[in-house]
């Protein structure tokens, strides 16, 4: 296999890269064999769920129910009487009913509660629809039920998606919609319409993710705890509002990513998948492989059809229906090994294709991609994978899983342990080099500094976790302060020396741009039930007399660096200088020279640095700028001409302490 051939340490497993094509071929045929195509096979939800009959005039209602007793659909169109609609059997676990327009037109309308009600082996319970595509939680007795969406005028997109240059890194905003507003409450699909998208263009983002999507009943789960997996959380609005938002994201040049969790389903029985036909194997594992550990949750049998079948269609019908630009998939590390990468210490490439893998899942998400990339021509998938799987980013074909990206996970845990572990005084340069740029270049990475786990409650982003309390009392610009000076200084040089070597796209989770203070703390019993931390506090990067919008603005200065210059898509950079004692690096990308003095205080004046071409530069980039919020040390108006010494360029600047600079060649 090809993967094999460009990585000779997979030779001792050659052979079991082979069989993981294979097995994802098998099932492709599988599929093509019994179910038409893989298109065909992805469309569940046109069988499932309530679905229109133009021929007969009336609405089917399907589930898939095997081990189930009876089903019958109620709702406050029958007045919630379980015995006026029984459902029918068909002999192949499918249970169906047909609701005629003559008989119910009038009954059942849209925005009707309904539910099914399930008889099992356990006993008698009222179920949401598995295919439900509305679900919506009652304000007094806090239980959710599905609605009968039937809207007289569907939404019609305006706008198509943007597609980005060659030469543009994607730079990903990522954001939870609830969470997106000042306010202490849940914000909503138009507010961030109308408030967030605009502030995300202007901070020079190209594309926005979106947590928390599908629907999940318990609101602090950030979204991981998914019920209702065609459901857009109605906490936000209406599935029409939604698609209004991503039509939008599209008219302002956004490309719209969906944080999508196939990696697990919530344990809930009343809002959930979990026991819906009465046992423990339906739609997941049974027994203990079935819980995941850590998570509280319940793992999916990726084996059955009936399953691949779901999920498929659910990545179809974000794509389809609401025109999602595509899916950054949570968890996969969890999804592809039985021990979830929990303790286990990759170094050998069995623990890649033989020890403790899960087969079933690997070839998911195989499926997955080729149904995104086949149908949905332009579409990205991301996977969120700590391990470093190989092929986790090559063709299937050639022995790999199809992802677009991978994201660079290592990437912000190394910051949690410099910054927690580490005086700056002892910081390694090289490690720091070394981490960030130990990747194969040719496999793209998703950069980011930290990550939204950083934020909640119990952790700290990086500004938290660098000023600290300091940030209550010292963030005005008439103030100075140590704690805050060595703050801001090291946000910013950690977000630009990660964006530039740890990636060819970057992702900011909302707010850290601007070192939003404290953390994410979702209401819960424990804080009173409490929004004042699930909010973000635009308005302190908005007043100038605030510290704040000293990081935006940077920030704002990063993203153009990059795309200007075409930063992260260009060759691998060039390390020209390690220097220990000064704690300086430099290296060379794009013809963009770039230097950073990471040492506490020292500050060395005609500081040589090798080059790669004579000629005089410029600073076009300076962190210590005073509109950044720095100290002003260096005139980015001086010009830096080079010299010759024994055959080789050199130029000398003022190579000032905890500071990046970034330099250019003035062309003649």
């Amino acid at each position: 296999m090809p993967l094999v051939e460009k990585d000779p340490w997979l030779l001792p497993v050659s052979g079991a890269v082979t069989e993981r094509y294979l097995r994802f071929s098998d099932r492709l045929s599988h599929i093509n064999e019994h179910y038409g195509s893989l298109k065909t096979f992805a469309s569940a939800d046109l069988v499932f769920g309530f679905n229109y009959d133009i021929k007969r005039m009336g609405w089917w209602y399907r589930e898939w129910a095997p081990s189930a007793k009876e089903l019958a659909l109620v709702g406050d169109f029958n007045n919630w009487d379980k015995l006026a609609n029984p459902m029918v059997n068909t002999g192949r676990g499918i249970w169906e009913i047909f609701l005629s327009d003559k008989t119910y037109k009038k009954q059942l309308v849209h925005g009707s509660l309904v539910k099914v009600s399930v008889q099992t082996e356990a006993g008698y319970q009222e179920r949401i629809p598995v295919y439900a595509k509305r679900v919506v939680q009652d304000n007094n007795t806090k239980d959710f039920c599905a609605q009968f969406w039937n809207p007289a005028q569907p939404y019609a997109f305006s706008h198509p998606a943007p597609v980005l240059p060659a030469d543009q890194p994607l730079l990903i905003y990522e954001a939870h919609i609830g969470m997106a507003q000042e306010y202490e409450g849940v914000g909503t699909y138009n507010e961030f319409r109308e408030h967030i998208l605009p502030k995300i263009v202007a901070a020079g983002y190209n594309a926005v993710q979106l947590m928390a999507i599908a629907e999940h009943p318990y609101y602090g789960s950030f979204g991981y705890h998914v019920s209702n997996f065609f459901a857009p959380s109605s906490r936000f609005g209406t599935p029409e509002e939604l698609k209004m938002l991503i039509d939008e994201a599209h008219h302002l040049g956004l490309l719209v990513i969906m944080d999508i969790v196939h990696s697990h389903t919530v344990k809930n029985t009343r809002e959930g998948l979990n026991l819906f036909d009465g046992t423990d194997d339906q739609y997941t594992h049974p027994g203990p492989r079935g819980d995941h550990p850590l998570w509280d949750s319940k793992l999916f049998n990726y084996g059955k059809d009936e399953v691949l079948q779901l999920l498929l269609s659910n990545v179809r019908y974000w794509l389809e229906d609401f025109r999602f630009d595509g899916y950054r998939f949570d968890g996969v590390t969890s999804m592809i090994y039985f021990h979830h990468g929990n303790g286990v210490e990759f170094g050998r490439p069995e623990q890649y294709f033989t020890e403790g893998v899960e087969f079933d899942a690997i070839t998911y998400l195989q499926l997955a991609n080729k149904l995104m990339h086949e149908h949905f021509p332009g579409s990205l998938s991301f996977a969120e994978e700590v391990s470093g799987m190989p092929g986790l980013c090559n063709a299937i074909e050639d022995g790999g899983i199809g992802f677009d990206y991978r994201l660079g996970m290592g990437l912000p845990d190394f910051w949690i342990r410099l910054l927690k572990e580490q005086r700056d005084e002892d910081w390694n340069i090289n490690e720091m080099y070394h981490t960030m740029t130990n990747r194969h270049f040719d496999i793209r990475t998703v950069a980011y500094a930290e990550s939204h786990d950083q934020a909640l409650v119990g952790d700290k982003t990086i500004a938290f976790r660098l000023m600290d309390k300091e940030m209550y009392f010292h963030m005005g610009t008439n103030q100075q302060n140590l704690f805050i000076d060595r703050g801001i200084a090291l946000h910013k040089m950690i977000r630009l020396f990660t964006l530039t070597l740890g990636g060819e796209a970057w992702l900011n989770f909302m707010g850290n741009e601007f070192g939003h203070p404290e953390w994410i703390d979702f209401p819960r019993a424990g804080n009173n039930w409490s929004y004042k931390h699930a909010r973000r506090q635009w308005s302190l990067a908005e007043k100038d007399y605030l510290r704040y919008h000293f990081l935006s603005d940077f920030d704002k200065a990063m993203m153009s660096l990059v795309k200007t210059h075409n930063i992260m898509l260009a060759m691998p950079p060039w390390l020209m200088a390690a220097d220990e004692a000064n704690k300086t690096l430099v290296f060379e990308r794009n013809n963009l020279i770039f230097v950073f003095n990471w040492h506490p205080v020292s500050a060395v004046p005609d500081y040589e640095i090798p080059l790669k071409h004579t000629g005089d530069y410029r600073i076009i980039l300076a962190s210590d700028d005073t509109r950044f919020g720095g100290f002003g040390r260096m005139n980015t108006e001086q010009h830096y001409p080079s010299y010759l010494r024994e055959g080789k360029a050199y130029m000398k600047i003022y190579n000032i302490s905890r500071t990046a600079i970034v330099l250019q060649q003035i062309k003649n």
